[in-house]
């Protein structure tokens, strides 16, 4: 493992690790994460985690695997999704779907920790209902709200990152990114398809305690020097503007970092 100082415009705190593959990545994600869950669970008796899409979901197999599988304590587990696709949860295209058939399939989490789109709803209900959802953990002191900015604080976000630069569904130059108020808002010209799609906004994204970044492959290169290296550009990439109260991790392989 290397670590890397990040010197890109925006990138706020951040902690750049660079691992020599894939599977190291996941090796080191098991832990980070299994250690935060012990250490949330001690403090205030639950862990709440926002999951996104794609490959990151399978980066999570190492918590599967012992001795993390057996020592976790699954039970206080709560899952989000930092954004989904408004479609129903059985469709090829939905991160639940994704989720589900995979990491959440092996792990003992209580269904009702699980919170998913009610995909019965339009585009926009679904956002107005996730947040409702949100709103109503806050009622039930599942999550605290942050002192600084008044949105939830959960407790560790998982990011992915396309090589355009976006996180969640929030897309360079779309006018979401610059959505103050709502903690979840809807999009129904996604620049990558399907179009239609709930997300969580930056202010709830950076409220967060812990912020894990997790970008592999060759095809994120640019993205990532761009964020991280020495250029300056004008106008923030979407990745850019992940700056958490808390603690912000890079996890990249090489082929990710490769551009550094």
């Amino acid at each position: 493992m290397a670590t890397v100082e990040g010197k890109g415009k925006g990138k706020g705190k951040g902690k750049v690790q660079v691992f020599d593959s894939e599977e190291v990545v996941a090796i080191h994600l098991a832990k980070y994460i299994a250690d935060l869950s012990d250490k949330y669970v001690k403090e205030k008796g639950s862990f709440t985690v926002v999951l996104s899409g794609g490959t990151l979901i399978d980066s999570l197999r190492k918590l599967l695997e012992p001795p993390y599988i057996e020592s976790v304590d699954w039970s206080k587990w709560y899952i989000f999704w930092l954004d989904e696709r408004v479609v129903p949860k059985d469709h090829i295209d939905s991160n639940y779907k994704l989720a589900c058939d995979g990491f959440l399939s092996k792990v003992p989490i209580p269904p009702g920790n699980v919170i998913a789109i009610n995909d019965t709803l339009s585009t926009e209900g679904a956002a107005d209902d996730y947040e409702s959802c949100l709103k109503s953990l806050v009622d039930s002191k599942i999550l605290n709200l942050s002192d600084a900015s008044g949105f939830p604080k959960l407790d560790l976000m998982l990011l992915g990152m396309g090589p355009d630069g976006h996180v969640a569904s929030l897309f360079p130059g779309h006018p979401l990114v610059h959505e103050k108020k709502r903690w979840v808002t809807f999009i129904k010209d996604s620049p990558k398809p399907p179009p239609q799609r709930i997300t969580f906004t930056f202010p709830l994204i950076n409220s967060s305690s812990d912020i894990a970044l997790v970008l592999t492959g060759a095809d994120l290169a640019n993205a990532v020097h761009v964020a991280l290296g020495d250029d300056q550009t004008s106008d923030l990439l979407p990745v850019q503007m992940v700056s958490p109260e808390g603690e912000l991790t890079w996890f990249l392989d090489k082929g990710a970092a490769s551009k550094l």
